[in-house]
């Protein structure tokens, strides 16, 4: 079922629901995908930004909440102020949300879209961004694809397989980036043989914001909240030259939510050209907490495979 409806203060909103899950993406500005949820549950495993609720227009960037498309890397233009109508074009299997072309300072001429399409049944859903470049001259990107997650949980990220020093295994493989404000003994992070964890809590360390990216062979992430799982998953292309010294997944946390992104390959687009990156999701609920890597190889690892089909 697809529907118009007013959502917080947005009269332009849709709503995509198989009876199971719902998506509701914002069409008066953005896009933005501000809530995917189980029907008729109160939570939204989204972050919604309060303040911004209902607003549109103005010159001044916001955030809004929940999911949105970026490209990287983070400049002037990344913060656009996508606060205008969007197109929207529903089709039998999908919906697409296509904003307008970034024409005045500080974008660039690039041009973002959103393909979302929900499974008739269960809880997957698949969003192709698209950007496209309008400007007359070359510009070089990656797709970049955060997802604000709501206060309280904490992010996963499967670092690549771990195997004993030998002569087969003598190079790196793969990054772990930081950032000027990236704190390894704040107490948010927890490091892991297998996976990394980034909690959601009020900061107690020097820097209230924190963030790492990786190369993550498995593509996957997953954002973990009382009981509720959020699974996101894009392809890897390996031998691709990924953003931020290779990374195609990044987390971020700061006092107020979280960010679970993906990123595409780095393309340079000639005029005309545009660059794809797709992301499914899936949620699950009732499963129970725990902090170490068994509990995630045992509860969450199994619904990140199930993902994958």
């Amino acid at each position: 079922m697809v529907e118009r409806v007013s959502y917080r203060g947005w009269e332009n909103s849709w709503r995509i629901s198989n009876g199971t899950v719902e998506v509701i993406v914002l069409a008066d500005v953005g896009p933005r995908i501000l809530r995917y949820a189980f029907r008729g549950d109160n939570e939204n495993i989204f972050h919604e930004v309060e303040a911004d609720e209902g607003r549109s227009g103005g010159s001044d960037f916001r955030l809004y909440g929940g999911h949105r498309l970026w490209a990287w890397p983070e400049i002037a233009r990344t913060y656009f102020p996508d606060n205008g109508p969007i197109r929207v074009l529903p089709s039998e299997t999908s919906i697409r949300f296509v904003a307008p072309t970034e024409d005045v300072p500080p974008g660039e001429g690039l041009q973002k879209e959103m393909e979302v399409c929900l499974d008739s049944v269960g809880t997957r859903v698949r969003v192709e961004h698209t950007i496209a470049n309008r400007s007359t001259g070359f510009v070089e990107i990656a797709v970049w694809c955060p997802t604000m997650m709501r206060a309280g949980g904490r992010a996963i990220l499967p670092l690549p397989p771990r195997v004993a020093m030998d002569p087969q295994h003598y190079q790196s493989v793969g990054p772990l980036t930081l950032w000027s404000f990236t704190d390894l003994a704040d107490p948010r992070w927890r490091f892991g043989t297998d996976f990394i964890q980034l909690k959601q809590e009020k900061p107690r360390g020097r820097f209230p914001e924190q963030m790492t990216g990786i190369f993550n062979p498995a593509g996957w992430g997953a954002y973990y909240a009382a009981g509720t799982v959020f699974i996101k998953r894009a392809d890897v292309l390996e031998g691709a030259r990924y953003p931020d010294f290779g990374c195609n997944f990044e987390i971020f946390t700061n006092g107020d939510f979280l960010e679970l992104e993906s990123l595409s390959p780095i393309t340079a687009l000639k005029p005309g050209e545009c660059a794809r990156h797709a992301e499914t999701w899936t949620l699950s609920r009732g499963v129970p907490t725990g902090e170490d890597d068994d509990w995630i190889r045992s509860a969450i690892v199994p619904l990140a495979e199930v993902s994958r089909t």
